[in-house]
């Protein structure tokens, strides 16, 4: 699935990373626990959360993950999107909370990032 697509599902904002919209994925996890992505992540994917702090664009970095949606319609700060163009990635927020955003992504085909 192309980036844009997870954006138009989602309705989501785009934040930054508008030259990398036509990067594929495959799988995407959600959680607000970076140590869970960090120990349980098997596949780079997108990464769904509800939590704003810098450690999410690291995590996604370390993770060589293309794509961080914020759901709730989270904001993330100036610092944060700077840093996630550094590395790369694309950052996106939406409206929908994150149970409703993973089952979007999971109904249109969209996989688990934990090889369960």
């Amino acid at each position: 699935m192309k980036i844009r697509e997870i954006q138009d599902l989602l309705q989501a904002e785009l934040l930054c990373g508008n030259d990398a919209l036509d990067g594929d994925v495959d799988s995407a996890c959600c959680s607000d626990m970076m140590s869970d992505v960090l120990a349980f992540v098997k596949d780079q994917g997108v990464l769904l959360t509800g939590l704003v702090n810098a450690q999410v664009i690291r995590t996604a970095a370390m993770m060589d993950m293309p794509c961080i949606v914020f759901v709730r319609s989270k904001i993330p700060t100036e610092e944060m999107l700077i840093l996630a163009e550094e590395c790369g990635i694309v950052v996106m927020r939406s409206a929908r909370r994150a149970y409703e955003a993973c089952g979007i992504l999971y109904s249109h085909g969209l996989n688990s990032l934990t090889g369960q």
